[in-house]
Parts: structure tokens; sequence; C-alpha cells
């Protein structure tokens, strides 16, 4: 088995592992960045809406915002030390380095504008593909740095901890820590061990377990299973966010919330703009609560649910939208003359890996940022357009710490067990069945709405299809799919437990039976 050194591994490449990067080799250490598929495909290539930024911060303003959106569960410290971080990184990284190219006025001021549950206008972005502006400049930074080795198509299997993967039998003695991963090539099929000073999870969320989703494929909760599985906490597992505005015919994609800051209005099958029932923010309103509200009026009426922009100026829409514009004309709508089919789908993770601001976990020198992540940020729902601002944030904090950590200190890389490869191929047709009952099992009874009754039937059928997964994991050669499918279970089963034991229905944990 090929042995690879590094001095700092980042699983995921995304924004937050890509800011990890960037900053840890401006601090002179050699990074290798994993990526399962092309470098492009991440969660935060698809954001659309923008990044909370403000020159001046008024942190006690945001502070206020986001104890509300997050139903009151935010960790304050969290909020306070991220986006101080993240505004000062953001003009530090993409103003000032890499000069992202931000709408601005015919001043060439920073255009800003707001979302839901924001009570002003703090978001600047790049039209309607702000996290594809974000991310492929620093792509672009990242993929020329001489210290930094991008490994597209590589999959990490498992970590390397002292207690069960060095060749010394005596390390078992050592506390938890971490040095590495197992890594499969999806190209190959070959796997290697790459060794670490420090390891970093950035692969993202958990969107691919649920039948409808705004997430990048493969996002299945890779690092929060294998950090469970080696003895990581975990936390809020039961708070995933289901974004309330996706197209709902033909092909999924998201409807910005940006469209809703900008006068979009939602309606009823009778046209009714109905969002005045629910909250006195209307379609600006937290997202858990216009999700549900969704849901509610599909439910009353047995009709789609559509959002309307159709009263604002069509030149400016097109301006503001140009890609969702071309989105729906592909499939059929004009959005400027007549209002969007939409509804809900899974979108963003409050929970994770517990981690403070700059990305330590329970274990020794294994750091999880972005939204592998849960710093407690997001309490029990996430603000609109501070999952970029987080993720800007724990990749600069954590490299930072790591590098003044390795400067400091001595560490210890123990040499890795083989890894032993099946030989029997994998069944693809039953894992493609086993992903289609995962994904129906949690968008049926861990979604949206949830009760007692169908905790317990998804808890039972979960806890089944792990057991036998991990029988058939046993004797097969590995796949990305098998990787999907192991790892999304086992998030799956983590996001089921947490939502059977907290009986206080709240945020994006809402319990019908209550």
């Amino acid at each position: 088995m090929k042995i690879i050194h590094t001095d700092c591994l980042v699983i995921g490449a995304g924004l937050a592992g890509c800011v990890y990067a960037h900053e840890a080799a401006k601090k002179g250490l050699h990074t290798t960045l994993l990526c399962c598929a092309q470098l492009s495909q991440a969660n935060s290539d698809l954001a659309q809406g923008g990044i909370v930024y403000e020159p001046q911060l008024q942190l006690e303003d945001l502070l206020q915002d986001v104890r509300l959106a997050t139903a009151g569960l935010c960790n304050e410290r969290a909020v306070r030390e991220l986006s101080i971080a993240g505004c000062q990184a953001v003009k530090e990284i993409f103003l000032n380095d890499i000069k992202v190219n931000f709408d601005r006025d015919e001043k060439n001021q920073l255009r800003f504008t707001r979302e839901g549950a924001h009570r002003k206008n703090r978001i600047i972005y790049s039209k309607d593909t702000t996290g594809h502006a974000l991310l492929s400049a620093l792509q672009q930074a990242v993929t020329s740095n001489p210290l930094i080795t991008v490994k597209e198509f590589s999959s990490a299997i498992d970590l390397l901890t002292f207690s069960h993967s060095s060749t010394d039998i005596m390390d078992r003695y050592e506390p938890l820590t971490v040095f590495g991963a197992y890594v499969l090539d999806n190209q190959t099929g070959e796997v290697c061990a790459i060794t670490a000073k420090k390891t970093v999870l950035a692969t993202g969320g958990v969107g691919q377990i649920y039948r409808h989703t705004t997430n990048a494929a493969h996002s299945y909760g890779h690092g929060i299973a294998m950090a469970y599985r080696v003895g990581a906490r975990v936390m809020n597992m039961e708070y995933v966010q289901f974004h309330p505005t996706v197209f709902a015919k033909g092909k999924s994609f998201l409807l910005s919330e940006a469209l809703r800051g900008e006068g979009a209005i939602l309606r009823n099958s009778d046209g009714e703009a109905f969002m005045a029932r629910y909250h006195e923010l209307k379609d600006l309103a937290p997202r858990d609560i216009v999700a549900r509200a969704i849901e509610q009026e599909r439910l009353n009426t047995s009709h789609d649910v559509f959002l309307d922009i159709s009263h604002r100026p069509a030149k400016e829409t097109k301006e503001r939208f140009p890609a969702i514009y071309q989105k729906c004309l592909q499939e059929g709508f004009d959005l400027t003359k007549e209002p969007v089919p939409v509804v809900p789908a899974a979108h963003y993770f409050c929970g994770g890996v517990y981690a403070t601001p700059d990305g330590r976990t329970n274990i020794t020198h294994l750091n999880a940022i972005g939204e592998t992540a849960c710093t407690g940020y997001h309490g029990a729902n996430r603000l609109a357009s501070t999952s970029l601002l987080e993720a800007v944030a724990m990749g600069y904090l954590c490299a930072h710490a790591d590098a003044a950590e390795i400067a400091q200190h001595d560490f210890k890389i123990p040499t890795p067990k083989d890894w032993v490869l099946p030989s029997e191929k994998p069944d693809l047709n039953l894992i493609k069945q086993d992903l289609s009952t995962l994904r129906s099992t949690m968008w049926n009874y861990v979604g949206l709405m949830r009760s007692a009754t169908h905790l317990s039937r998804a808890e039972k059928i979960l806890r089944h299809l792990h057991n036998e997964i991990s029988a058939f994991y046993k004797g097969a050669a590995l796949c990305q799919e098998l990787l999907d499918l192991r790892n999304g279970t086992q998030t799956g089963l983590l996001i089921t437990y947490a939502a059977l034991h907290n009986k206080r229905s709240v945020g994006c944990h809402f319990l019908s039976d209550q």
C-alpha cells in the first residue's frame, strides 16, 4: 500500500476546505486537498443568494437576527467569533486578495441586499451565483499554488487513528488521535494511506440522504460518519433545514431566498399571498416557518404553491437573477411574466461534528469546518447567508490555529496498517436500491414534519439497513456509491436517533404530534 505524507490533509474541496488550504499555504504548510469527484462539485458552488459582510460590523444587530432565526438556540460565542473572523476573511481574501466580482453600483460601491429574517441589508452577492463566484476564484488560486496538492476523484474511506490504524500495538495507549486517512482512488480502485499532522473534515452537508435536495452529488454526511466511527462528538443532528423554494416541476433547482428579498411573493393555487397568516415577517420569515407554511398550503389545497416576482420590473429581475431566469426558461417558465411552482427540499445541515470556532473537535489533530462542523452558530435553524460566512471564517481560523500548533510542537506520525482490498465486485443495482430506501425513509419519516410514530419506524428501517450494509461492505470492493450508502445510512441513523430523543418541537425539528 502506498503511503503519502503531508502537513495537512483536507477532506473536501468546497469553500471551507479551499479557504483552509489557501491560508495554510500562506503559512508555508504543504496541504493535500481531496475531492471525491471534480473540484467544482460542492454545495458551496451552488449557493445563490450571498454572504453576510459588513465593513463596520454591527455585531449586536446581527446577533439579534441570528437569535430569532435559530429559535434562540445559537451559541453566541460562536456567532460573535465567527462573524468577526468571517468579515475579516471576506475582506482579506475575496475583496483584496483574489478580488471576486461582487455586484457594485455606479460608484463602484458594493451592493447590499437582505434575505429572510434579516432586518437590514448586510449581504453582498455576485448576481445569483455567489457561491460559484467565490469558489471558482478561490479554486484557481488553490490549484496554482505549489504547496497545495489537489487530488480529484479521491475519497476518504476511514480516518487513521493511533488506537486502530498504527502498526505499533503500543499506540493503543495514546490519547485518541487522528493522523490522516485511508483514501480510495475512484478511477483505479486502489487504496493508499495519507498521513498528516492535521486532518480537516470539510465534506459538506447531508442533503442526498433525502429524496428532494438542493445539495451537490455525494453530500451524504461523509465526514460526520467517519468522525463518529472513531469517537468524535456529534450534536444538533436533528436540525436539518429545508429550503422553502425549490423548482417543483422537471429538474429541481434552487430558487434563491434573495428573490423574496427583492420582493417575490409566495402564493397558493388561489393566488392568495398566504404568508401573512403564518408570520409577521410574511415572505421573509425564518426558513423553517416558510417551508412548513408552503407544505401546509400544498396539503390544504392539493395543489402547487408558487413564487411570484412578475410584478417587479422584468429588466431588473433578469439582471439580478440571470442564472435562475435561464433555468426557469429551460423548464418552460418565464418568471418575469408568471409565477413559478416551488416545493421545500433538504438544504442545509445545522448539526454535525462538534467543533470550536477554529475547528477543534474532541479528538486530537482532527478538525471539522464548514457544514460538516457544528459550532452552534445556526442553533435550530440557520439564518440566510450565514453558511458561506461560517465556512470562510472556520477555514480561515482553523488554518491559522493549525499553523501555530505545527510551528510549536513535534508530531508523532505512526506507520499505518495496510488496507486489505476485497476482490468481489459490488452489486451496484443493490446499492442503488438501498440508497433509494434510505432517501425514501428519511423523506417520509424524518423530514419537514415529524412524529414519534414516524421516527420510530425510520429507526427500525435504518437500523436494519445499517446492519445489512455492514455485512455487505466487508466482502465487496470499494466504490463511491458504496461509500455514499455506508456513510449516508450512518448519518441518517444519527439524525433519527437525535430526533427521537428531542421531545421539544423547535426550529427545523418540527413535531406534528405536539
